[in-house]
Order: C-alpha cells, then structure tokens, then sequence
C-alpha cells in the first residue's frame, strides 16, 4: 500500500507457509511513518490473541507491538502503556470558519484596507461636516463669473453687427453706381 515517498504499511498474519503478497488471514492494525508522530494503529484484542495461539511477529511487527504496549502485555512485562505518541487533535475546520466569521465582524468597518488617494479623499470628505461660510464662499464665485460669461456672449452679437454694417456699406456702393448710369 501507498504511494511513492509516501509509505503506509498494513499488519496482518498470515501463514508462514505461503509466499509473502499471499492472501492475509487477518488485518490487525496499520502503520504510516510518512506522518509526526508515525500513525499506529493496533487491534490489541486480536493481537493477543493471535500472540497466545503462537503466531510470531517479524521484527518491524514487535518493534510495533512493543511501541503500542501489546507486547509488554503478552509477556507481562514492564512498560504495558506503551510509548506510542498520539497526535494533537486537529481542530475542525467548521470551527475554524466560525471563529474566522466572528473575527471578521469585530474588524472596524473604516481604514480596514488600504484605499486609493481619490477614495480616500471622498471619504474624509464625507467625515468632515460642511461649514456654512465655505458654503458661501463658492456662491459669490458664481456671481463674478456670470458677468463675464455674459459679456462674453454679448461680444460674439457685436462682432456680427460690425461684419453686417460693411456689408450694408457695399450694398449701398453697389446700388448709388446704377442709380448713376441712367441719369447719364
């Protein structure tokens, strides 16, 4: 079992008699040292059981029996606890997103994140209350700038009155020569 540079071990008995990758009689337990600490797992009952009927274990198989204590056990030995370490408990990852949700709700709502120049500017805007003489102050700019957009517009009506009245000149030009040839 398992996968390269990751190696995961089953125990089992078998008959000493049939080849190695024969069929097992019984899985009694699993073993993967890829982990920290190595993952050991055991059934005590029946591998004692399997001990008292006379099965021997191959040397990676007591070294294993003897980690988990089942050994000691067996020969009334010393030591029947075991020295197999148990990993900490992993945290469930519903938790983990619950507390990461309430985490985020007491974030203050402003300054979070980092905003662009503009929007942070619109944002001290809004914050600042609007003073009634800044209020003022541009509507007297409009009054000075109607004036002179007024005038403005008059000077383009002037300019068409200067560019008829020639005209109106050379019209009359035109006609006093005729008004001339007859009475000749």
């Amino acid at each position: 079992m398992g996968k390269i540079r990751t190696p995961h071990y089953r125990i089992v008995v078998a008959d000493s008699r049939v080849a190695r990758n024969s069929r097992a009689i019984e899985e009694i337990g699993r073993y993967s040292p890829g982990q920290e600490p190595s993952f050991i797992k055991v059934d005590s009952s029946r591998a004692l059981y399997w001990l008292s009927v006379g099965a021997k274990p191959t040397a990676a198989v007591e070294a294993l029996l003897k980690i988990t204590g089942d050994w000691q056990k067996h020969y009334d030995l010393p030591g029947k606890e075991g020295t197999l370490r148990v990993a900490a408990p992993k945290e469930s990852k519903l938790i983990r997103f619950e507390a990461a949700v309430r985490e985020a709700m007491n974030e203050p709502k402003d300054g979070a994140t980092t905003l662009k120049k503009k929007a942070a500017d619109r944002l001290a805007a809004k914050k600042e209350p609007v003073v009634q003489a800044e209020v003022a102050a541009p509507a007297a700019v409009v009054e000075e700038a109607a004036p002179a957009h007024v005038e403005e517009v008059a000077a383009p009506a002037a300019v068409a009155e200067e560019v008829a009245a020639p005209a109106a000149v050379v019209a009359e030009e035109v006609a006093a020569p005729a008004a001339e040839t007859p009475a000749q």
